[in-house]
């Protein structure tokens, strides 16, 4: 049953505040799903209003800059408290980079935009922030992430499509430096950063491989690998959708 006002007006439902907001946030339902520690048919339901928003999803979203007191109440109080800018994933969807305090659930990760040579020993903590994205803390286990050991960096040049675009955002494992696994890794060569993917030789030898076909790969000699500072393993990639 719709809820009407005396003077006729339709009253929103908690769903449809709820789908205001994410809208609002310029948020996909994937998106607000992932940061509420939910599934995107739950996200759907509650929208619907098949179901009813628990506590500990309201908290997460509160965290996110959704203004829960509207959902909950259909009253604001002034602009919410976190500022939000969307980010575009690879599969389409929006997640939000925030301002702020993460909300439960939610993992702080820094944004650097590093380009270039940095000087040979120098570590990204030394580098300016750009930004913050606040990643859910579930989705970083399932990849065996330690939340407080990955960092954002923008991706130079075009060197690696098809695999990581021009301006796409790379999340690297800080913690898994083991090249063993080989695959795509954030490194120095002679205090250049890179991201390449490697490949160990027979030898102690070490193959930089570009995914662009244009590009050749790069041996690095075992007596040039003093020169080489593995810095983490690339991860999750955040970008547009061509």
């Amino acid at each position: 049953m719709n809820l009407v006002k005396n003077d006729g007006a339709k009253l929103m439902t908690i769903g449809e505040r709820l789908k205001a907001e994410r809208e609002r946030l310029g948020l996909s339902q994937t998106a607000l799903a992932q940061v509420g520690g939910v599934g995107k048919t739950t996200q759907i339901n509650y929208e619907k209003g098949a179901r009813s928003p628990d506590a500990a999803y309201l908290s997460a979203l509160d965290g996110a800059g959704v203004d829960v007191q509207f959902v909950l109440t259909g009253r604001r109080e002034g602009a919410s408290q976190t500022a939000v800018d969307a980010t575009s994933l690879g599969d389409g969807s929006r997640l939000p980079t925030l301002q702020g305090r993460p909300g439960p659930g939610l993992a702080e990760v820094k944004l650097y935009d590093v380009e270039g040579a940095a000087g040979a020993g120098r570590s990204l903590e030394e580098e300016r922030i750009e930004g913050m994205l606040y990643f859910p803390e579930a989705q970083l286990a399932a990849l065996g992430i330690q939340p407080g050991q990955v960092a954002g960096i923008k991706v130079r040049g075009d060197s690696m499509e098809s695999t990581l675009a021009d301006g796409d955002w790379v999340l690297v494992d800080l913690a898994n430096r083991d090249i063993r696994q080989e695959g795509v890794f954030l490194l120095t060569v002679s205090g250049e950063r890179r991201i390449k993917r490697l490949q160990r030789l027979a030898g102690g030898a070490l193959y930089l491989i570009s995914d662009n076909e244009h590009y050749q790969p790069e041996m690095i000699t075992p007596q040039q690998m003093g020169e080489v500072e593995i810095l983490g393993r690339c991860e999750i990639r955040i970008g547009r959708v061509t």
